[in-house]
């Protein structure tokens, strides 16, 4: 995620590398997932007052692959959190002046350690894709899930987080029949020349190898 000039984009350059000191305790990885009342079970649950309601409920047809981090390149921070949340103080850094009162959310932030945090339910409109289009339809927001990998559009992404996407997008294509493998995207695709996430780091085909392997271990979630 990147914001200039007060404007939004969901997006990260590397110009930091450095990860924050974290626990040694590792999150459990799960090789299953479930989804109750829109919500992932297993996912910290951390809700963001950056949402309303979809114009129309049963209209969840897209998954949005995006990247995020702040300070950008910088792991383990709290500040993405915190943005999600409104609660981020601005005021000690003037590299964050720009996020001063900007409202945004995503369905999902999966970290570099595999850790999920849920931030908006699924069958609510969470403030991800900004100006968008797919497949002549505006306003992807209304009809899509995003999910946000820490990370930046150049760094590769990590096993734990390509592990915890597939196990989750099984689930989600398992729990919304609208929800198919070819309206699988990254933010780039739906906003192109304007959005460049996830980005050269993201291996779509391991993704999708690893999706294709939770569906044979799990035929009952197989819908295609």
């Amino acid at each position: 995620m990147r914001i200039l000039g007060g404007k939004l984009y969901l997006f990260a350059v590397a110009v930091k590398r450095h990860s924050l000191t974290k626990s040694t305790m590792e999150p459990k990885l799960n090789s299953t997932a479930s989804i109750s009342d829109h919500r992932l079970v297993t996912a910290r649950q951390l809700p963001s007052p950056h949402y309303d309601a979809r114009p129309d409920a049963d209209d969840i047809s897209l998954l949005v692959i995006h990247c995020i981090s702040l300070p950008e390149g910088t792991y383990g921070s709290p500040y993405v959190e915190q943005l999600f949340l409104g609660s981020l103080d601005t005021s000690p850094d003037s590299d964050f002046a720009y996020l001063d009162g900007l409202r945004v959310s995503s369905h999902l932030v999966i970290r570099r350690d595999g850790a999920v945090e849920q931030y908006v339910p699924f069958n609510q409109r969470a403030w991800h894709a900004g100006k968008s289009s797919y497949c002549g339809r505006t306003r992807c927001n209304d009809f899509s899930i995003g999910i946000e990998l820490e990370g930046t559009d150049q760094d590769r992404y990590t096993e734990a987080q390509y592990q915890q996407l597939a196990v989750i997008t099984a689930a989600l294509l398992s729990h919304y029949p609208q929800l198919r493998r070819d309206r699988i995207v990254g933010h780039e695709d739906i906003a192109p020349g304007r959005k460049t996430d996830p980005g050269r780091g993201f291996d779509w085909q391991r993704y999708r190898n690893q999706l294709q392997a939770m569906e044979n271990s799990c035929p009952e979630q197989e819908k295609l």
